[in-house]
């Protein structure tokens, strides 16, 4: 059995002036369970060098939160260097613009949502929480972006495809999985998220990789083999025993959880027209139900809606004034 450490911290340099005090500290708080703890300093008196020294010596899963993408994007390429063999990754909203509804009385003027999704950072965040739910040595840095809701993570993992050389799987039970996760099929444009078919052979771009593709090659109804290859150029890069393939999305939903909250939305929906027609607002009425409806059409048909994060808390089955998911609830 190794006696490596998770955490690798590369570094020439050595704590210096009240860096080894700091750094003790820190980590005899986090071991007696404290749970708020201060370190000062000002900029460039090597904080983040402290906090290294503290994740190398705790040996635990990190979140290191940032008050905005800039310092964030800092210190992801610090702790990258830092830690060049652990899973480092980075967490931020990914919209690169956002409108949320708005609603302009004066004009009787309703906004629609509207948004741009960031897919690198999309992919980031998908492989942060991948990196979280395989590993122990993993370290998010992340915004405030790491607060706001997120999907079920019981769901997302009850999602994920295992697929095992040697296992007893056709393909059709194949792509029906893909296709619950989201995934769409792409014989032109083969991009992250997409999966194609050459008669026995499945090729999958996984939502969270950012560079290699999975080739899955069927025997009848047998995995024959499994390998890493690059897209690009269609080389084969490695060949594995197994893999796991994640979810396109952190909000999808397992067929019976989507049911029950197809049929939870639908009884809001009875509740809010109620009010609405009960206090004369005709037109809300008439907004919400047909948008409500649209939503859930393209949820019966599709397992899935544009703005499906609206709806988590009966994705879920939580309570209403609960608090969502967060990424912290998906640190093992």
């Amino acid at each position: 059995m190794s006696d490596k450490k998770p955490f690798e911290l590369v570094t020439s340099y050595q704590p210096a002036g009240d860096q080894p005090q700091a750094i003790e500290k820190l980590v005899k708080g986090i071991e007696q369970g404290f749970h708020d703890q201060l370190l000062l300093g000002v900029t460039g008196s090597g904080k983040t060098y402290t906090m290294a020294n503290v994740i190398a010596q705790t040996q635990r899963p990190t979140i290191v939160m940032a008050h905005n993408k800039t310092l964030a994007a800092q210190l992801y390429g610090e702790f990258k260097a830092f830690f060049p063999n652990n899973a480092v990754e980075y967490f931020v909203s990914y919209y690169d613009y956002y409108q949320p509804e708005a609603y302009v009385p004066s004009s009787d003027t309703f906004i629609e949502k509207d948004a741009a999704i960031n897919d690198h950072i999309d992919q980031m965040r998908l492989s942060a929480t991948r990196s979280l739910l395989e590993r122990r040595d993993a370290i998010i840095v992340a915004s405030v972006s790491a607060i706001y809701g997120l999907g079920d993570p019981n769901a997302y993992m009850s999602m994920l495809l295992h697929v095992v050389e040697g296992d007893r799987i056709g393909r059709d039970d194949i792509i029906r999985r893909l296709v619950e996760m989201q995934y769409s099929r792409n014989e032109l444009e083969f991009l992250r998220g997409t999966y194609r078919i050459r008669g026995e052979i499945i090729d999958i771009f996984p939502a969270e990789s950012d560079q290699d593709a999975i080739r899955i090659e069927l025997f009848d109804d047998e995995v024959d083999s499994i390998r890493w290859f690059d897209p690009l150029t269609g080389k084969m890069v490695r060949k594995v025993p197994r893999v796991t393939i994640y979810p396109k999305s952190h909000y999808v939903t397992p067929k019976d959880n989507l049911s029950r909250a197809i049929e939870t939305i639908q009884d809001e929906l009875k509740e809010r027209l109620v009010f609405f027609r009960e206090n004369d607002k005709l037109l809300e009425a008439q907004r919400i139900e047909q948008r409500t409806r649209y939503d859930l059409e393209m949820m019966q048909q599709l397992g899935y809606t544009n703005g499906i994060e609206n709806y988590s808390r009966h994705l879920s089955g939580r309570p209403a004034g609960e608090a969502p998911p967060t990424l912290f609830d998906y640190i093992p």
